[in-house]
């Protein structure tokens, strides 16, 4: 395990998340305060990301001086729109079946709180998604029930495995979690 100067705290409830931080070596806790992920209306959706994880490092500025913070967001782009997590079945098809065919966008950003000062990088990948049909784009939805999803995929999933035909980025960015950048940032705080 890596050992860091100061406890580390994930602050997200994504089990992806949680198992990339642990395969990637470090040890942390879990911990998430409520935060309002709205945005303004006229910041680029490729700045959308950045925008709500640096809000959600905001949560614990006065009250984890004593630890380094993670967080992060990701948001999926289509057509200049940001898809964000379905509302339910309909809701899913809809976002599956617009990606269906083309590319698309997928932003993640992270943020380290440290001694006061929050840290945000971001890093995109492109997704080319094959033309899917609607009983795959239905089976996907009915057996992975893919809601708690930014654009009601992941490409770690069954539908990632048979419809993304490439990527240009890194895997880890489209799952939710840019690993390299996490080593990197966190680097500087290694013991």
């Amino acid at each position: 395990m890596i050992e860091l100067q100061k406890p580390l705290i994930l602050a997200s409830n994504s089990p992806r998340r949680k198992q990339l931080l642990q395969e990637a070596g470090f040890t942390f806790t879990i911990e998430v305060l409520p935060t309002d992920e709205s945005y303004p209306s006229d910041l680029p959706a490729g700045q959308v990301a950045g925008h709500i994880s640096r809000e959600k490092a905001g949560q614990f500025h006065s009250i984890r001086s004593d630890s380094l913070v993670l967080t992060a967001d990701t948001v999926v782009i289509a057509d200049h729109h940001i898809l964000g997590k379905p509302a339910d079945a309909p809701d899913a098809f809809r976002m599956i079946k617009m990606l269906s065919g083309r590319s698309h966008k997928v932003v993640t950003a992270i943020s380290l709180l440290s001694d006061g000062t929050i840290e945000t990088v971001a890093d995109a990948a492109e997704v080319y998604f094959r033309n899917l049909e609607d009983w795959e784009i239905n089976h996907y939805i009915d057996e992975y029930k893919p809601f708690d999803k930014a654009g009601s995929y992941g490409i770690q999933e069954w539908i990632g495995m048979i419809g993304i035909e490439k990527i240009e980025g890194s895997f880890y960015t489209i799952m939710g979690l840019p690993v390299h950048i996490v080593y990197q940032i966190l680097k500087p705080h290694f013991r």
